[in-house]
């Protein structure tokens, strides 16, 4: 797992050298009005289709909606997709729910997209486009370097995807993102591991482009450390889940820089004073911070850094809780639901 997370910067570099297919298909996005676009996926690859539609959302303005999908294989529905973008993440491509929604809103006249590290896959032969994630086989039942691939590669496509013209500032800060990385995973966050070696629940927390950030951390403190741990919006947060939170209750916030940080921020001080565990992940410029973050080129990319530094320290953790990583107990690397 660490070793895998380490060589997310090489396959960023991959997709930055090769970007002409997503290019392409940006080009033939924006040659229509798209009223919506529509993301599959599950796990960690869901948690990527998170970030797509965050960014996507507030750089292009297409609404994006996660589309369950027992929709189109149990239940079947009349899906009206016609001319609108689909588009599907996953590491392996073999799950057959994955490929038969995606085949069915293909031929409902969707365009469809697969993003996936298995370019012979099921799932790529069954959609129009393919965007390989270029992060060569992953071996970890545990997935980081995907999650990083994907992520990367979804602020590559939204950067080209906009018009009038497409972002250069964006594309730039990815042609840079593998230094960032590799600074993102030297950061010491020991803190982390000394607060949660003995956890048992936890919430982790973000918001915008970090809450994608928040829920994949969550899901890898549970298959890793076999901790309880539920990722939570800080908005969210402040309705029902705050009840929980009580004496020595740990918290991890992610405050990557962006409109949503004063908030977090002072969503840590209030969970301090009622006398929580708060662990708050910021830049160095945050005062309040207690573990740090990278910053990188672009605040949009900032979250990717983020997770970087925090894989790492989950392999860490893992091994202080006596666990090993790459073996969780009851997890396979592919996961063919239907």
């Amino acid at each position: 797992m660490l070793d895998e997370a380490l060589a997310a910067r090489h396959a960023v570099a991959a997709q930055c050298a090769d970007s002409g297919r997503v290019e392409a298909l940006a080009a033939s996005l924006a040659e229509k009005s798209r009223h919506v676009a529509l993301t599959v996926a599950r796990g960690s690859s869901d948690h990527a289709a998170s970030y797509f539609a965050s960014l996507a959302m507030s750089r292009i303005g297409v609404p994006v909606a996660s589309l369950p999908m027992s929709i189109a294989t149990l239940q079947a529905a009349p899906l009206r997709v016609a001319g609108e973008f689909a588009i599907a993440f996953s590491q392996s491509g073999k799950s057959p729910d994955l490929v038969e929604t995606m085949t069915t809103l293909r031929r409902a006249g969707a365009l469809t997209v697969s993003c996936v590290n298995a370019p012979d896959s099921p799932l790529a032969s069954a959609c129009e486009w393919q965007l390989p994630l270029l992060a060569g086989p992953e071996r970890s039942v545990a997935a980081t370097k995907s999650y990083i691939a994907m992520l990367s590669l979804s602020a590559q496509l939204v950067a080209f995807w906009q018009r009038p013209e497409r972002d250069e500032p964006l594309l730039e800060a990815l042609r840079a993102l593998p230094d960032a990385l590799d600074e993102s995973a030297h950061l010491d966050w020991s803190r982390a591991i000394e607060a949660l070696v003995g956890a048992e629940r936890m919430f982790v927390i973000g918001r915008g482009l970090g809450l994608a950030i928040a829920q994949e951390a969550a899901l890898k403190l549970k298959e890793t450390s076999g901790i309880q741990a539920e990722a939570f919006s800080s908005a969210e947060v402040r309705h029902g889940p705050m009840e929980l939170i009580d004496e020595n209750y740990p918290l991890l916030i992610f405050a990557p820089r962006g409109p949503e940080q004063a908030g977090l921020v002072r969503l840590a001080a209030d969970m301090r004073a009622r006398g929580a565990r708060v662990l708050l992940a910021a830049p160095g410029d945050v005062a309040e911070a207690t573990l740090p973050l990278a910053t990188t080129r672009h605040p949009a990319l900032d979250p990717i850094a983020a997770i970087q530094t925090f894989y790492v320290m989950a392999a860490g953790l893992a091994v202080a809780r006596g666990r090993d990583a790459d073996q969780p107990r009851y997890l396979n690397k592919i996961t063919e639901t239907h």
